[in-house]
Order: structure tokens, then C-alpha cells, then sequence
């Protein structure tokens, strides 16, 4: 099995699903057997996930840092051990119009509303860009980034999941296309984690405001966000996620991780419609109990069109609907064993396989069953070496290898993850919705939460 996505596979993806204009190809800067290294900017250094994403790309070694930019002067100290030669800013669009001529790529790792901002300036810079999940914080903004990295076949784009490069959930997409539990016929995945409310306070927000800290530019942080008075840790630099104006929820934080192996595996497109179950969200926070279905079409994969229930916060699965006998695991403190905390479950045709967050797959059958199909998917099986998730973008902007998470794919991932953020003010309601005019057809009221307004002086062209 190989997981590669090519820029050939790009285009014919991006074409079938209606997004592909006029294409720009992009001159790469540098060939094969160049040995210059990959002039790198980090915007969002430490913090939650900056300073895992700096380390990480700071151990392949065709990589040099050229620039690090974050709002917060603290994190811009904790990256000089990393990358001592960089150059420091606190606007990112300070550090790409002076270092233009000086990078090839851009990362971001910032909260969720800059994310489109900063990857599609640097995509019309012509810069490759790995951005951190969810790719954008509305299905807008997905909707045009997918549209202009098709444009730009040649420079490389990669989404930060990285546990779409582990070996276990390789593994699992490879059992479900080898067949293990045959066609698929429904799929759960859920998470036990809960953005929800404002921590501390109630689910609006406080009506007081508290003195920035000479550390932070708290004007850049809010960047095209509306704007709102500083208040300590209500916002930086961790529970952003829980804010509608800044982050995604618990969609946003885990559903990216945990649907990607099903998206993969399935090799699912865009849903024929979605629907909440749950309770719609809070004014400025989101709700905290998420129950959603995805109908998606049929694919090889597939018995047939396919059900896809994500569960977040309050909401869990109700494992008595699930047609299978199951071994469960983590026994509670009566005795009782339960699935894991985050995770899927795969129902098939001829059996179940759990996939663990993080964790090994467990295929579910009758005992008897289970021995001798995994005997045959071992026969005919093996598991290629795959590089580290970020050290496949540097070789791949280098033009040594291939990324696995390219924009086409990441955006469609994106956007069903942001489904959620959306479909949940409208309980009960089956939403059609149309890719390729980025529209709900069917309730036109749920179209003003496709997108948003950008704060005046932060507007960007392709996105505002």
C-alpha cells in the first residue's frame, strides 16, 4: 500500500471536484541534485504545538531557519536554541514582504483564524506552506486555499496531522482496503475531549478586561478576528480552541487527527449531507455535546453509500447500537471495560476493527474468523518505511520525495471536520451542501456560517 499524493494525483483530484482554475506553475528553487538546504520561516513558535513543530523540523538536516515569528516575545526566546541564526519578528506579514527573497517554505502554527491568512499569502508568494490542522477555520477559507494551491502544482503543501504518518494508522488503512473486515458498511469515531464554554466563566465572555502583558502584541494575535479586550488566559495562549471567533472546538483539535485514517482508508470525497443530533452551540463557545452523521457516497470501500458519526465532549457512543460482539479495553473502576477515549470503529461486513487514537487496530470477529484472515493479510502485507510527517514536506519541497497530506487532500478533510462547527446551530436538519459553489442548497440560512467577515486593515486577496 503507499500513501503517496502526488501533484499529478493533485490536479486530477482538484479537477473532479470542480476547484481547479487556471493553473500557475510555480518555479522550484532548486533540482534534484542540488545540495542547498530548504530556507525555512516558522510563524508560531512554542506554545501548545509551535515549539514541537520547530523541533521536529529542525532535525532533518537539509533544513536551515531563516526567520521565526510569533506574536509572543516569550516563545520568540524559547526558539534561539533551536534556531540561533534566525531572525525574529512578531508580524508574519512584516517577516514575509522583508525576507521574501531569503525562504522557500513557510510554517504555521498559530490559532485557528490566522491559519487561511498566512498560508494563502504565502501561497501567492510562491513559498511551499505546512500548515497545521485544521487547514482553515472556516469551510470558506478551505474552500479557496484547496482552489489556489491547485493553481500552484509545484510548490508543495502539506497539513499537520502528523499521525497520518504513523505506523498504526498506516496500518489500519491498509487492512480496510486489503479487506480485513470486507466492505465497510458504517463507520464511529469519537472523542472524549471537550472545548466547550469558557473555562472558568460562563459560555460568554466576561465583562471586564485585564492589562496586556508587555510580552504580547495582543492586536497581532487577534489579527482578522473581531475585536475584544485582552483577559487573562482566556484566550492565550491555550483556550482559544473554545471560542467560535478563534478556534474550531473539539472538531477542530481532534477530529482532524481522528478521521483521517477513515478518509483515507474509505478514500472519501465530500459528504451528500450532514446533521446535528445535539444541542446547538453557545452564542461565542461551542457546545458541549456533539453528535453528527456524515452521509457520504459510495466508494470501492464502501457497501454502499455510508454512514459517519463523530461524537464529541458530552456525547459518546452508544456501543448497544453497534451490530458486533466487541472485546472492549480499560476496564473502569467497576470492572466494567469500555472502547478507549478517542478513537473509531469500523463496522464491516464481516467483522469490526477499533482503531485506537494512537493506538494499534484491533480487528473484531468471531474468534475463529479472526486468526485465519489475518494470517492471509499478514501473507500479503508489509509496511513500507515512511519518514518523519515533517521531515516528508522538507524533502518533498526540496524535490526528493512526496508530501502525504497535500492540500488536496487536506482541504476536503478540513472541511468535513468543519461541518461540524456549522450544522450544530441546525439540530435535526439534514444540510445538502454543493462543493463547487461552497453553498448549502437546501437552507440558506446556514450559508452565513461559511464565512466571515475579516477585521478592517487584515484583509486578504482570495479570502476577504
Amino acid at each position: 500500500m503507499s500513501n503517496r499524493s502526488t501533484r499529478r494525483t493533485f490536479l486530477k483530484q482538484a479537477t473532479a471536484t470542480g476547484v481547479l482554475g487556471p493553473v500557475i506553475f510555480s518555479r522550484r528553487a532548486y533540482g534534484k541534485n542540488e545540495s542547498r538546504k530548504l530556507r525555512h520561516a516558522i510563524v508560531g513558535v512554542a506554545g501548545m504545538q509551535g515549539g514541537s513543530d520547530l523541533g521536529s523540523f529542525a532535525g532533518h538536516p537539509d533544513i536551515e531557519f531563516v526567520a521565526l515569528c510569533d506574536v509572543d516575545k516569550r516563545n520568540l526566546k524559547k526558539g534561539v536554541g533551536k534556531a540561533p541564526n534566525a531572525r525574529h519578528y512578531t508580524d508574519w506579514r512584516q517577516m514575509l514582504e522583508k525576507e521574501d527573497k531569503n525562504i522557500d517554505s513557510v510554517s504555521v502554527t498559530i490559532p485557528d483564524h490566522m491559519h487561511a491568512p498566512v498560508t494563502m499569502t504565502a501561497l501567492k508568494m510562491g513559498k511551499h506552506v505546512y500548515c497545521q490542522k485544521p487547514l482553515c477555520h472556516d469551510i470558506y477559507e478551505c474552500h479557496q486555499v484547496i482552489r489556489e494551491a491547485a493553481r500552484r502544482p509545484d510548490q508543495v503543501t502539506q497539513m499537520g496531522i502528523q499521525c497520518h504518518s504513523l505506523n498504526q494508522y498506516r496500518l489500519a488503512v491498509a487492512m480496510l482496503q486489503w479487506g480485513v473486515i470486507g466492505k465497510v458498511k458504517q463507520v464511529h469515531s469519537w472523542s472524549n475531549k471537550g472545548w466547550v464554554g469558557a473555562k472558568g466563566e460562563s459560555e460568554r465572555r466576561p465583562d471586564r478586561s485585564d492589562p496586556v502583558p508587555d510580552y504580547l502584541d495582543w492586536d497581532l494575535w487577534l489579527g482578522a478576528a473581531p475585536q475584544r479586550p485582552y483577559v487573562n488566559e482566556l484566550y492565550h495562549p491555550v483556550n482559544w480552541r473554545r471560542w467560535i471567533d478563534f478556534g474550531t472546538g473539539t472538531q477542530g483539535d481532534m477530529a482532524a487527527h481522528i478521521m483521517d485514517p477513515v478518509y483515507t482508508a474509505l478514500e472519501l470525497t465530500s459528504p451528500l449531507w450532514v446533521m446535528s443530533y445535539q444541542t446547538p452551540p453557545f452564542e461565542e463557545t461551542y457546545s458541549g455535546n456533539n453528535k453528527i452523521v456524515h452521509r457520504f457516497p459510495r466508494t470501492r470501500y464502501t457497501t454502499g453509500e455510508i454512514d459517519w458519526y463523530w461524537y464529541d465532549a458530552g456525547c459518546m457512543p452508544d456501543e448497544s447500537d453497534w451490530p458486533v460482539e466487541h472485546r472492549r479495553s480499560k476496564p473502569d473502576a467497576n470492572g466494567r471495560k469500555h472502547i478507549n477515549k478517542q478513537g473509531s470503529m469500523f463496522i464491516g461486513e464481516a467483522g469490526c476493527l477499533h482503531l485506537p487514537h494512537l493506538g494499534a487496530p484491533e480487528p473484531l470477529f468471531p474468534e475463529e474468523k479472526l486468526k485465519e484472515v489475518l494470517k492471509r493479510f499478514k501473507q500479503d502485507f508489509t509496511l513500507s518505511t515512511i519518514p518523519n510527517h515533517y521531515h516528508q514536506f522538507v524533502d518533498a519541497a526540496l524535490d526528493k520525495g512526496e508530501a502525504t497530506t497535500p492540500f488536496s487532500y487536506a482541504g476536503p478533510l478540513s472541511q468535513t471536520v468543519l461541518f461540524g462547527t456549522v450544522i450544530n446551530r441546525f439540530p435535526n436538519r439534514k444540510l445538502t451542501f454543493d462543493g463547487a459553489a461552497c453553498q448549502f442548497t437546501n437552507h440558506p440560512r446556514a450559508n452565513q456560517f461559511l464565512r466571515r467577515t475579516y477585521r478592517s486593515g487584515w484583509e486578504v486577496e482570495g479570502l476577504s
